[in-house]
């Protein structure tokens, strides 16, 4: 039985993404590909815009282990995309972020998956713990939060 999708007030955080012709597939929508994209958009700017990472000049960066994405209506160029975030899990060097991707005003999510980063040295690519200060950060768009 498929799972009914997510609704806008299931997330936390949120950030305007928009579609562009090249997105759109001979189909007429959005090509499944893209979600991934508009999920790595979506984490990665609520990351740099909350101080938890900083591309050009640090020491530790994510990197994606994980992803998984559900379809439930389509998205087709020139419709703006809202993604709401939510963190789900913490874990010792790891997050597993909720991301719903939403047409227009749309109130249930056209697409819905999760996100998981592995935080780790630049240099080494060994994992790294994440810091107290990213712990309550994160916790502020935590599920339970």
């Amino acid at each position: 039985m498929r799972s009914e999708p997510p609704r806008r007030s299931d997330y936390k955080a949120f950030r305007l993404i928009t579609t562009r012709w090249m997105d759109n597939d001979v189909y007429g929508h959005v090509n499944n590909v893209v979600y991934y994209s508009f999920f790595d958009t979506a984490v990665s700017g609520w990351l740099v815009d909350n101080g938890l990472v900083d591309y050009r000049n640090g020491e530790t960066i994510g990197l994606c282990v994980d992803s998984q994405c559900s379809y439930f209506a389509p998205v087709s160029f020139p419709d703006t995309v809202t993604a709401g975030i939510r963190v789900d899990r913490i874990g010792s060097s790891s997050v597993t972020y909720a991301v719903g991707i939403f047409k227009d005003d749309d109130e249930q999510a056209a697409a819905a998956g999760t996100f998981t980063h592995v935080y780790v040295d630049e240099q080494t690519r060994r994992p790294r713990s994440l810091t107290e200060s990213a712990r309550t950060t994160l916790r502020g768009i935590a599920a339970e939060g």
